[in-house]
């Protein structure tokens, strides 16, 4: 059980620098103007929200959207700098009184032979809207592969957004029209086939969460989306992807695709740390910059929060 949280004012205002404006650092950002401190954010890129921004563009997840607009009008505080498209430096960090890293993280490469020419994607080259073809294969069956490859199957207005065509996909009506209120769901016809694979021999999508892995999984099936475990990667080719199948590798087979997309984990960004590290200043990490598990955006505001409320 998580312990108590007073953010009570500093008894004595800091200078602290965060680094990357995601949803850990801005929680840290906005906690710590809010104790007195004077705060600058930095971040490479145009607007604040980092991977907030992915999510919401994944069909079923576009609250996310509320939550980057909350987020925004927290930061418009008076102790706080903005400082986007901008590249945090050790020079600009070092006069700090505290300096805190939420850099994130980057795909994980699995380290699959590719031939030259194959169409290799991250998961973060899709979400921003890079082309990927009528075929596409996904390696990787967790959160992120779930996501991508519902991401990839839709096309058109968003089900969650509409409720006549929410009613229609799932098939659900009301007593007066249709006995017990239920009819034959009518899914939309896919945008692409897609290929979600993964390496553990066990059924992919087992080890989401509890009370909305099976409507993930239902709504992928019903797309048609052909969802394998048990795989081994042999090589990426121009032409598609080669696999076997379990521990003695039978059945290799190629998978015809135009693109296979890489959702294999992450790891933390860390590559700033190591040069504030060698420089000799210090400073936190935070987010997924401290632990790159399954992107857990919960996890990486309550670390942030903490910290700032004692600092």
């Amino acid at each position: 059980m998580r312990r108590s949280l007073e953010i009570l004012p500093a008894t004595a205002a800091k200078s602290i620098v965060v680094v990357g404006a995601g949803p850990s650092g801005m929680a840290a950002a906005i906690t710590a103007a809010q104790r007195g401190h004077k705060v600058t954010l930095y971040d490479a890129a145009s607007r604040p929200g980092g991977q907030l921004h992915l999510a919401a563009s994944i069909p079923g997840k576009e609250e996310f959207r509320g939550l980057i607009d909350w987020f925004a009008c927290q930061l418009d505080h008076p102790n706080i700098t903005l400082r986007l498209g901008e590249t945090a430096t050790e020079e600009k960090l070092k006069a700090q009184d505290e300096v805190i890293l939420a850099t994130g993280v980057t795909p994980r490469d699995p380290g699959i032979p590719t031939e030259a020419g194959a169409n290799v994607l991250s998961y973060i080259d899709v979400l921003q809207g890079a082309s990927v073809g009528p075929r596409v294969a996904i390696i990787g069956a967790g959160g992120i592969g779930f996501d991508v490859a519902e991401y990839l199957v839709h096309q058109g207005d968003s089900p969650t957004e509409h409720p006549e065509l929410w009613r229609r996909e799932w098939g659900v009506s009301t007593p007066w029209q249709a006995r017990g209120g239920l009819t034959d769901p009518q899914p939309e016809k896919p945008a692409r086939q897609v290929w979600l694979l993964q390496r553990k021999a066990e059924k992919p999508g087992r080890r989401l969460g509890k009370t909305t892995g099976w409507i993930h999984r239902a709504t992928l099936a019903a797309k048609g989306v052909k969802m394998i475990g048990g795989v081994n990667y042999e090589a990426i080719t121009a032409t598609g992807l080669q696999v076997s199948h379990g521990p003695d590798r039978l059945g290799a087979e190629e998978i015809a695709v135009d693109a296979v997309i890489l959702c294999s984990g992450q790891e933390p960004s860390r590559g700033l740390s190591e040069r504030l590290t060698s420089a000799g200043i210090p400073h936190h990490l935070i987010g997924g910059a401290d632990v790159a598990a399954e992107l857990d955006a919960k996890r990486a505001i309550d670390q942030a929060v903490r910290l700032a409320a004692r600092l």
